[in-house]
């Protein structure tokens, strides 16, 4: 079956959009993009499109209607949106990759949506950020077409495992593991702020050194600030699914919930522009500096 999906299409042009677009579109004779930003091209999203060779469309309806693959890779509130305006559309033996960082509920809602059109739906779990690995970032996948695809797409470059014929899986595990991982970012933030603010991070590392010496504390804090400066808002949505995920196993989210606020407090910083001053590649101790002088009005050492 997998021979016969020569047109690729993708659902959302960003970051990972253009990633995938890109490093698999010489495997299909034709690769589309529909992007919610594409009308008016506000954002050059759609001319990036263009020249990269992607054909960027005007619908979602377009978009189904010219592929055979449809990947899904919006941001986590939007996943089961996305799987409703395509599902009109979709036709029998067409698949449905769904790559977004949603719960197993969400996920399940999707595929009964897509599933019902005869069109197969697929879940993937990104085990991982996309950049630096690109195309070739670890994947899990569930659904009944999972044994079928994973195979075809590692030959195209790509690290994808099927792990489950049921759907929600293989989102239960990113999910767990996303709590455990953005709260980590959480909480280097939180308490690396909060040392600076007191003077003390010299002090602190170093015991956070001794306990995990495997770590490299320092490089760790700028990746992780860096890394939630940048896609905190896209990081809070996830985490709002993670929370749905423990709520679904019947668990109070209280972790997952207090995370996601902590994404989303960054976000919102970044937003307001406490960040702007912050040099590519800086050290943590910069973007601590950032909020502190947005809480008091002036740089710490002033």
């Amino acid at each position: 079956m997998a021979e016969h999906w020569k047109r690729l299409g993708l659902v959302g042009y960003g970051e990972v959009g253009r990633i995938f677009s890109s490093g698999l579109k010489d495997h299909f004779d034709v690769v589309s993009a529909w992007d919610v930003k594409f009308p008016g091209d506000t954002s050059g999203s759609r001319t990036a499109a263009a020249a990269a060779g992607v054909q960027a469309v005007q619908s979602m309806q377009a978009l189904c209607a010219q592929s055979d693959l449809v990947i899904s890779a919006v941001t986590a509130s939007n996943a089961l949106a996305v799987a409703q305006a395509a599902a009109p559309h979709l036709r029998a033996g067409m698949v449905f990759l769904d790559l977004n960082s949603a719960s197993p509920g969400t996920k399940q809602q999707a595929a009964q949506l897509v599933e019902a059109t005869g069109a197969h739906y697929v879940e993937a779990g990104v085990m991982t950020s996309v950049p630096p690995y690109g195309i070739k970032v670890p994947m899990l996948l569930g659904g009944a077409q999972a044994q079928a695809l994973g195979p075809w797409l590692n030959r195209m470059g790509m690290d994808v495992k099927p792990v489950a014929v049921e759907i929600g899986v293989a989102s239960a595990i990113k999910m767990c593991r996303s709590v455990m991982i953005k709260g980590l970012e959480a909480l280097v933030i939180e308490s690396y702020s909060t040392a600076r603010a007191y003077g003390v991070e010299e002090h602190v590392l170093p015991t956070l050194a001794e306990t995990f010496p495997s770590i490299d504390w320092d490089q760790t804090g700028a990746y992780f600030f860096s890394r939630v400066v940048q896609h905190g808002q896209r990081r809070a949505e996830e985490m709002r699914e993670c929370a749905a995920t423990v709520h679904e196993a019947g668990f109070a989210p209280t972790m997952a919930s207090a995370i996601a606020a902590k994404q989303q407090w960054v976000a919102d910083q970044a937003k307001e522009g406490v960040f702007s001053g912050v040099a590519k590649g800086a050290p943590w101790q910069d973007y601590a500096d950032a909020l502190l002088t947005a809480r008091t009005g002036k740089p710490p050492d002033a």
